[in-house]
């Protein structure tokens, strides 16, 4: 074949092809593309396939000098233009030497690949597209060559190559996008700019739905967005802006594999790429119905990390989009995870951003809310991160926690669970009671009741073995009763125990586990307006009972008692001969502080202002107290309520006489073990001095050494 090459060709033709002058080789391809004119019009393809072969083996592939290879590669596009409406049968061996040209070392020898080919594509157009995707990859890598002119060579090739793909009818969409996602992980500036160049080209093109494979390239797109180069930056943005523009008016797009990719971006360190991603995801939301119910899990957690982003537009966002989420009645449809759901809430729930584990938090209360049967069912692996964060740093969390927990609550079982739980947690935490004990504490008894949250304390805290921390945590719900607006029916409850059958089981509730704490049992007393039995209870007091701890709680409650909440109280001693027992009380408290406190001259300015009547004779001291107890003596005449006898108080105090026993043996037990340890520790430290006291005496006591002998 090639020798009928050589018979067709002159060899003086042959020789200029091959020279290294630029203008014999375009002379010789001049006189070759006449050649094949001639030959063409004889119709003999077999003579031009030699000539082909030829050019092919002894020229473009040749391992000589390169301008050999040049010259073949000129021949076969004179060979291609002489050939003309023919030329489409002769392609497959005029076009993969061509291409094979691109991967030389010289860069003449790419630069004129580039040209070669781009005088074939003129000449054969649409026959070209068989062999796009080679030439698709050619260009792709040529787009970033060393060489300046090669790329301009290449660009000139590559827009008249989108020329023939936009007219042809014969371009596979579906043949080019796995070359198409293959290239799109490529990070050279060049290439980015090549590939999106392609896709918004393609995207132009009617018959061409790029939309529906967009989830295939819609990942490199969104990594353009964070490249080095603006420009790029901005193209990516463009094409994107263009397909979000297509998706919001086309009936059918897949919008599950694209909200995966979405959500992964969501977390990209480039902010640009971030708000890109959840502008999407909010598009989504909103036009993606029942495709996206399988994805809300993972839309979720993108959204909610969003939702603290340092950008202000991406918070505004992805609070947008979680509103849009949580508003969507979903439940029941087919493919709707609550487990999941909940899974990323309680991930969130340990960000170190408050807005999100707030939202998170939200979640809870709507999956509770709406599908609350199934919520249940996932309760034992989210109810002990859902009371870990009842230690949560902020108030608002622990709001909304306690919220949450009142919903769930609402079963007897989970409800005893949380009121154990929150004892425990204050138990090992008493930073926290002291810090957040009373807003949790309120909260419960709004949301649930003050009554059956009071109750529930109670019962648990009658049985503590920690004797110490029931004393300290019967005082601090003490004292949330007496000052805490919030708690005003229970108040206004007990003051009614000794006329109403509520409030005296209210009260016979309370003060079993009361009786830890001397004041709270004080306070309880006064609150019921039991001043028989609080005066008794002050009286069976003993000596090791009032303590620092007692006095700065008694000292406390004197400071209470000048509040609105004790003023009952107060005008109740207008009538001092009706309300005995509490002036005997009170005349007791004062006999337990320290005159130089200030409550004990709050308490006697008060006491003062009583006013005696004419019946109450004071005796020689002028002392009202012993009017007092001469009033008192008299059997149940000075009774301060009718129906006293309601409550067994006997009893009562020997419970709360009992329970200060238990405190009692509790704190000598104490002090025995901490002089116990001291003992052990003094006699470690005596045993230590004197085994290193006798070690030292051998050495003085021992005789000298025969050598000190003859020294000395």
């Amino acid at each position: 074949m090639a020798a009928d090459a050589l018979a067709i060709i002159p060899g003086a033709v042959l020789r200029n092809l091959a020279d290294k002058l630029y203008e014999k080789r375009k002379n010789a391809a001049l006189e070759i593309e006449g050649i094949i004119k001639q030959l063409s019009t004889a119709g003999e393809h077999d003579k031009i396939a030699a000539v082909i072969g030829l050019l092919t083996s002894d020229f473009a592939m040749s391992p000589q000098a390169n301008h050999r290879k040049q010259g073949g590669l000129i021949g076969l596009a004179a060979v291609t233009v002489g050939l003309t409406s023919e030329a489409a049968q002769h392609l497959e061996l005029i076009v993969p030497p061509v291409l094979n040209a691109f991967l030389d070392q010289d860069s003449r020898v790419r630069y004129y690949a580039c040209e070669a080919l781009y005088n074939i594509a003129k000449v054969v157009r649409g026959d070209f597209i068989i062999y796009f995707n080679k030439i698709f990859d050619a260009l792709c890598k040529l787009s970033a060559d060393s060489d300046a002119n090669v790329q301009s060579a290449a660009h000139l090739l590559d827009r008249l190559v989108k020329d023939i793909v936009t007219e042809s009818d014969q371009f596979s969409i579906e043949e080019f996008i796995p070359l198409l996602r293959e290239r799109m992980n490529v990070l050279n500036p060049y290439v980015r700019q090549f590939l999106v160049g392609w896709i918004t080209v393609l995207d132009s093109v009617p018959d061409i739905d790029m939309l529906g494979f967009l989830p295939d390239f819609l990942d490199g797109l969104f990594n353009m967005l964070s490249d080095n180069s603006h420009e790029i930056r901005q193209q990516a943005d463009a094409a994107l802006s263009e397909f979000l523009q297509e998706i919001k008016n086309s009936p059918n797009v897949d919008y599950g594999r694209m909200a995966e990719i979405l959500v992964r971006r969501a977390g990209s360190d480039d902010e640009f790429t971030r708000l890109t991603s959840i502008t999407w995801i909010n598009e989504f939301v909103k036009l993606g119905g029942e495709q996206l119910v399988p994805y809300y899990a993972d839309i979720l957690g993108a959204i909610l990390p969003c939702i603290s982003d340092e950008e202000e537009k991406i918070r505004v966002v992805a609070r947008e989009t979680n509103e849009e989420l949580r508003a969507m009645k979903s439940d029941q449809t087919e493919g709707f995870d609550i487990g999941a759901i909940l899974i990323i809430a309680e991930r969130e729930l340990n960000s170190e951003h408050e807005a999100t584990r707030i939202e998170a938090l939200h979640w809870f209360s709507t999956l509770l809310l709406r599908n609350r049967t199934e919520f249940l069912g996932y309760l034992e692996g989210i109810f002990e991160p859902l009371l870990n964060a009842l230690s949560d740093p902020s108030d608002a969390v622990v709001l909304l926690v306690l919220e949450v927990h009142a919903r769930i609550a609402e079963e007897p079982h989970h409800f005893h669970h949380l009121v154990s739980y929150l004892i425990h947690t204050f138990h090992n935490n008493h930073v926290l009671l002291e810090r957040r004990g009373a807003l949790i504490v309120r909260r419960l008894c709004v949301l649930l009741g003050a009554e059956k949250v009071y109750r529930e304390f109670s019962t648990i805290l009658e049985k503590e073995g920690d004797l110490d921390f029931a004393s300290t945590m019967v005082q601090a719900l003490n004292l949330i009763l007496l000052t805490s607006a919030e708690l005003a029916e229970l108040r206004s409850l007990l003051k009614k125990s000794l006329v109403d059958s509520r409030g005296k089981d209210l009260f016979l509730s309370l003060y079993p586990s009361w009786c830890h704490s001397p004041m709270a049992t004080i306070s309880l007393c006064l609150l019921a307006q039991a001043y028989n039995h609080a005066s008794s209870v002050i009286q069976s007091l003993g000596e090791e009972d009032i303590n620092v701890k007692f006095l700065v709680q008694l000292d406390k409650l004197i400071r209470l008692l000048e509040t609105p909440v004790f003023a009952y109280l107060r005008l109740q001693l207008l009538e001092p001969g009706k309300h005995t027992w509490l002036l005997k009380t009170l005349y007791g408290l004062l006999m337990l502080l320290p005159q130089q406190s200030a409550a004990f001259k709050i308490l006697r300015t008060r006491l003062k202002t009583v006013p005696f009547s004419e019946n109450l004779k004071r005796t020689s001291s002028a002392n009202p107290y012993s009017q007092i107890l001469q009033v008192t003596e008299d059997g149940n005449r000075n009774q301060d309520t009718p129906n006293y006898s309601a409550i067994n108080f006997p009893f009562r105090l020997q419970q709360f006489e009992s329970m200060q026993q238990q405190h009692r043996d509790h704190l000598k037990n104490q002090l025995q073990s901490r002089k116990s340890a001291s003992t052990t520790v003094l006699t470690q430290e005596i045993q230590r001095y004197e085994e290193s006291h006798s070690s030292s005496v051998p050495e003085i006591s021992r005789p000298p050494s025969r050598a000190s002998r003859v020294i000395s």
